[in-house]
Formats: structure tokens, C-alpha cells, sequence
């Protein structure tokens, strides 16, 4: 079986390549912002963050809950889409399928194995910023234990599905349009399908899957929206009980089709980001642990 094969080492270079990508924070914190204050344009929302902390207010929520993030979903993820992957392609399934539904896997892994808490804990250091900008100080522990005494385990695990929903098509899209995108470069280059690539057609096509993945932007503000926590964002429209589909509704009635995509140009620069260090690095990482 596949899944035999340097799991260790899979996880591994996951949980690295994805640290690397934390790089990208400021576009993370700025995606968010503009998600929960769908007013907002990409430069109102720059200057409130900017105004939150300066510099390191565009890497809010980085340590330690980024990184915990980072580093668990990382591995989960690249080692759980690399064996689907790898059992796709040995059944005779074309490299951008397989990387879809390795994609697929991978993200709903790591969303339920990993993403609940950490997700949580970074919403929880945005809402606690956003408080403090009013006068309210609170500790991010006061903020969580809030929480926590409120709903339970189901709050801190508020918005999972939709995060799943999220990282099922954010993965499946950028790896699936990635090894699609590869393939197309193969053909213009006259390459056959095992022929390897070049550092700048893997880059280039690991961009024009992480740029086609942002396709899946409302799931991104409605995974926000369901775990805002912010007293001061109270809405008398807003549903009490939220779901992924009452979220959605509620969302286009406030904002329409603009405010299902609020925050898409950062998301866009991350999604680029992301897909170069998790498809493209992460290749010759992995190729290079295993010879080693």
C-alpha cells in the first residue's frame, strides 16, 4: 500500500514548507479583516490594521497559533493528499484529477484534525485587537475562556465544517488547477508526462492554481463571519444560530455579490503564495528527503 512509504518524512516536509508560508501573514490578517468588515476597501482595511499594532499588527495571531497551525496542518495535509495522490496516478487517474481529489483529502484532514482550535485561537487574538480599539482590554486567555464557558467545545470548534468546505476546495483547486496547469506546460513544451519541469514552469504553474483557486472566496467569509466574535459586529439581521447556508443568506442580503468576495486580492497574492510552497518547493523537498 502507498501509505506505507515515508509517511514520517512526508509529514515532515509538510509541517516545514508550510511554516514557510506563514511569510505570508500580513495578506492572512488583512483577508480576515476585510471578510469581517465587508465595508471596508483593501486600504481602509491596510490602515486598521495598521493602526491595531503597526508592523506587528499585519502578524497578528502569528505566534504562537499561526505557527501551531502551520506546522500540524502542513503535515497532515501533504502527507494525506501525496497518498491519495500517489494511489490516483497508479490507478491510471490523470495527474490533475489525482491532485484534485489529493487536494480534496488533504484539506478536509487537516481541517477536522488540526483547524478547529488553532482557527479559533487566531480569531480569538483578531476579536481581542479589535476590542482593545474600543477600550475593552482582554487577555486572549479571558477571551477563549469567554467562550468556552458559553458553548463549550462546539464554540471553540465554531465554523469547522466551513472550514472543511474551505480547505476541501482551496486544496483540491490549487493542486488539481496546479498539476492540470503542468500539464498544459508539458504540452507546449513537447515533454512527455513523466518528463520533469523546470523550477520556473513549476512556479508558474503552482501561480495559476493558487490564483483560479480563490474561485471558493465565500466560503472564506463565511467561515469569518461564522466565528466573528466581536460583540460591537452585533447585527439585529444576523442570524442567532449560524449555519453555512443562513451565513451565506445573511451575507448577500448585507452586501451582495461584493461582500461574498470582500478580501479576494490578498487572498489571491496568498493563494499564489501557499500553492508554490506546498506544490512546487514541496516537490523538490520531497524528492530531496528521499534521496537523502
Amino acid at each position: 500500500m502507498a501509505i506505507q512509504r515515508e509517511p514520517g518524512q512526508k509529514a515532515l516536509t509538510g509541517a516545514i514548507m508550510n511554516m514557510v508560508t506563514t511569510l505570508g501573514q500580513p495578506l492572512e490578517v488583512l483577508k480576515t479583516q476585510m471578510a469581517a468588515n465587508r465595508s471596508q476597501t483593501m486600504l481602509q482595511a491596510t490602515k486598521a490594521v495598521w493602526a491595531r499594532g503597526g508592523v506587528a499588527g499585519m502578524y497578528q495571531g502569528l505566534i504562537p497559533w499561526a505557527w501551531i497551525e502551520a506546522s500540524t496542518k502542513g503535515g497532515v495535509l501533504l502527507f494525506t493528499a501525496s497518498e491519495i495522490e500517489t494511489a490516483g496516478v497508479g490507478m491510471g487517474v490523470s495527474p490533475a484529477t489525482a491532485g484534485l481529489l489529493g487536494g480534496m483529502g488533504g484539506g478536509i484532514a487537516q481541517a477536522y484534525a488540526t483547524m478547529g482550535f488553532t482557527t479559533c485561537m487566531k480569531t480569538v487574538e483578531i476579536t481581542r485587537h479589535k476590542e482593545a480599539a474600543v477600550g475593552v482590554e482582554r487577555s486572549t486567555f479571558q477571551v477563549f475562556m469567554d467562550i468556552y464557558r458559553r458553548e463549550g467545545i462546539k464554540g471553540i470548534n465554531k465554523g469547522v465544517n466551513a472550514v472543511a468546505v474551505r480547505q476541501c476546495t482551496n486544496w483540491g483547486s490549487r493542486m488539481g488547477f496546479a498539476r492540470l496547469a503542468e500539464t498544459m506546460i508539458r504540452n507546449v513544451r513537447g515533454k512527455g508526462e513523466k518528463d520533469s519541469l523546470g523550477a520556473m514552469d513549476k512556479i508558474l504553474a503552482s501561480s495559476i492554481g493558487g490564483a483560479l483557486a480563490t474561485w471558493n472566496q465565500p466560503i472564506e467569509v463565511v467561515r469569518v463571519e461564522m466565528q466573528s466574535m466581536a460583540k460591537a459586529t452585533a447585527n439585529a439581521n444576523r442570524p442567532a444560530k449560524l449555519t453555512i447556508l443562513n451565513t451565506l443568506g445573511f451575507i448577500y442580503k448585507e452586501n451582495g455579490i461584493k461582500g461574498l468576495y470582500r478580501g479576494v486580492t490578498p487572498r489571491i497574492g496568498l493563494g499564489i503564495w501557499q500553492t508554490i510552497c506546498m506544490v512546487s518547493f514541496a516537490d523538490y523537498v520531497k524528492a530531496w528527503v528521499k534521496k537523502n
